[in-house]
């Protein structure tokens, strides 16, 4: 029966995701009509440095209670959101106009420097309301562009312009459901509900569905605000023209800053607000192409592996077929894998070091599907900031009882059954691949703090980072290893001789079939890549998680196929050094998705400027595929582990 309700709840949270409603993300708040809701600011964020920058940074206005952050979970500051209050807010289903927010000091020279050099860069402001971050419409060649955010200004023949009042449009929709209590849980706004009574309920109000932004840049007269306060009417019309610019940027001079906002009711219901960040311009899935890919590599990966079995089956059938007397004159004649018989199973060098990668690439396949099943279901949708890179991180650091256990489990399989040592490997599981993360992070962590950027890691969560490695993750792992040094060690079907075989010269250098192995893994993802890039690294919205978690699931069946069909080849050359490069054969696509990588730098990310974006760039990208290497290349090592084991257990060659 428990079963039963497992399935019936899953099926659920299948068909209410499908309907769009996010499990565990914002809830639909009512605002009562006059009710005030707050705008949030975000970091600064540019596709031309990559470097996210506080929105104060610059001068803009700031609210009269003073700059506030928000409540930031570590996914927030680890991929560089800095949420803070701001000086605009709204009374819900109220219109105005000619709203003075405030005039700035005049600019010195470094303002002016600061603020030209922001523009250049192509810096986004990002405002959010309710959860929503706001929208941009543009039109080009006939075509509706969304974007999200709105620039700070613009160079226009050496003038640069500022965008100094923004027209903004909120979609509102009735509340529909009046019995269910007003606030649901929390999110943005709360501060701004009254307190109400037994009939409150029964008020009417509207949820937040849509937030629109218009930036314009209108020359205001100075000397009209010098005794207006902020939220005060400017005492002359504005007007809002998008495809204008009047406010040049002037050393020396202060900058006023106004804004407009319209409610307008929309059909669009709560659940179905996100749409339109979904389906941005650019970033819509390509679905038959996907699909295409997929069955092309599906069919390949099922030929090779039919090609494999029947040519291994069809070695194992003849042999078995012989009588005794019969088995003894192939005894003499053999050829191929058989003659390897007696080194099969020898030691591969660095043998630690193979345990603690192979363990290591356990942890974070099973991080990888953890996080992208639960994203499929919707609990970390993008109404959820930071919940993704959350979710990863608990996970690692959770299923660092898997990395302790294989690392710790293969290394007396290796060893014939010995425990010792076991205590250091299970160690160097729990800190080899964190502290590569480690050092590679904290140098490009340097340059961000150099540069001043909000994507700098604070230093109090970099204590905390290592308090969560070393008081949870590093315990549990070296927890892992116990069981692993417990759990019996897998024994060898066939016995070892002590001189090891002299490998036969081989016809070509068998490591340049083993990196080219990589292209038909890289075939499997090398599409959804694009959109993981975009997504990273031109601020669209990854969502079709569904979709990644079947590539992954299809990526891992060929990078074990791969590594059979090639550790098979090695064998039949007489070639027993097989444990690294089945580790290397399914892992060598990370030498491929690197490549890709400085491709989409050249091709895609044309506007990226400056060494130092170039450098984080190439730093983030070689974490990414030192990640995916420990990944592909596990999934090939203990495939073709379990292949060996299984075909020389089948013949019984003394």
């Amino acid at each position: 029966m428990g079963n039963f309700g497992i399935w019936v709840l899953t099926i659920c949270l299948i068909f209410q995701s499908g309907y769009g409603f996010y499990l565990p993300g914002s809830y639909p708040l009512k605002h009562v009509v006059g009710n005030y809701l707050s705008v949030k600011v975000n970091s600064l964020t540019s596709i031309d440095t990559e470097m996210p920058f506080s929105y104060y940074s610059l001068p803009f206005c700031k609210p009269v209670e003073g700059v506030k952050d928000s409540a930031e979970n570590l996914g927030e500051l680890l991929m560089g959101d800095r949420i803070e209050n701001s000086p605009y807010r709204f009374k819900m289903h109220t219109n105005e106009t000619e709203i003075f927010l405030c005039q700035t000091n005049k600019l010195s020279s470094d303002d002016f420097k600061l603020l030209t050099k922001r523009i250049d860069e192509m810096y986004q402001v990002n405002l959010i309301l309710d959860n929503l971050p706001a929208i941009r419409y543009t039109r080009k060649e006939g075509f509706m562009l969304r974007w999200t955010g709105y620039p700070i200004g613009v160079k226009i023949k050496d003038v640069y312009y500022v965008f100094n009042h923004l027209k903004f449009k909120v979609l509102v929709h009735k509340y529909e459901e009046t019995n269910v209590a007003r606030v649901m849980g929390a999110g943005d706004a709360v501060e701004g509900f009254p307190s109400v009574g037994n009939k409150g309920s029964d008020v009417p109000g509207y949820m937040v569905v849509g937030f629109e932004v218009v930036p314009c840049s209108v020359m205001h007269n100075g000397d009209l605000v010098k005794n207006l306060k902020m939220y005060e009417k400017y005492p002359s019309p504005i007007k809002c023209e998008p495809t204008t610019v009047s406010m040049p940027i002037k050393e020396g001079e202060p900058i006023v800053f106004t804004y407009e906002v319209t409610f307008e009711e929309s059909d669009i219901k709560w659940p179905s607000r996100w749409d339109a960040y979904l389906k941005m311009e650019g970033a819509k899935v390509h679905w038959f192409s996907i699909l295409n890919s997929l069955m092309v590599i599906t069919f390949l990966a099922g030929i090779v592996l039919v090609i494999f079995l029947r040519t291994v089956r069809r070695d194992l059938t003849r042999y078995e077929e012989l009588d005794k007397e019969a088995q003894a004159m192939v005894n003499e004649e053999l050829s191929g894998w058989k003659l390897v018989v007696g080194d099969v199973f020898r030691a591969p060098s660095n043998p630690a070091l193979l345990c603690i990668m192979v363990g290591d690439g356990v942890q974070i396949l099973g991080m990888a599907i953890v996080t992208i099943l639960f994203a499929a279901l919707g609990f970390m949708s993008p109404a959820s900031r930071g919940t993704l890179i959350t979710g990863m991180l608990f996970s690692y650091m959770i299923l660092g009882i898997a990395a302790g256990y294989v690392a710790v489990r293969l290394w007396r399989t290796i060893g014939f059954g010995d425990h010792k040592g076991w205590v250091s490997v299970a160690w160097k599981a729990a800190c080899f691949f964190p502290g590569i993360a480690f050092f590679i992070l904290t140098i490009l962590n340097f340059l961000l703090w150099g540069s001043h950027s909000t994507g700098a890691i604070p230093f109090s969560l970099f204590v905390i980072l290592l308090l969560l490695w070393f008081c949870i993750s590093v315990p549990l792992t070296l927890v892992g290893g116990y069981f692993g040094a417990k759990a019996p060690h897998i024994e060898y079907p066939v016995r070892t001789n002590q001189i090891p075989r002299e490998i036969p010269a081989q016809k070509y250098p068998s490591w340049l079939l083993v990196l080219g192995a990589g292209t038909l893994p890289f075939g499997t993802l090398f599409i959804e890549l694009f959109f993981i890039m975009s997504s990273i690294w031109m601020g669209r919205v990854y969502y079709v998680f569904g979709f990644l978690f079947i590539v992954l699931v299809l990526l891992v069946v060929v990078c074990a196929e791969v590594s059979l069909v090639l550790t098979y080849m090695h064998l039949c050359v007489e070639d027993w050094k097989w444990w690294w490069k089945s580790f290397f054969a399914s892992g060598s696509v990370a030498i491929y998705i690197f490549l890709y990588s400085i491709n989409y730098l050249i091709f895609d990310l044309k506007s990226l400027s400056g060494p130092v974006s170039a450098t984080l760039y190439l730093g983030y990208s070689l974490f990414m595929v030192l990640t995916i290497m420990f990944v592909t290349g596990t999934v090939g090592f203990l495939s073709s582990f379990w292949f060996v084991h299984y075909l020389f257990s089948s013949v019984k060659l003394d």
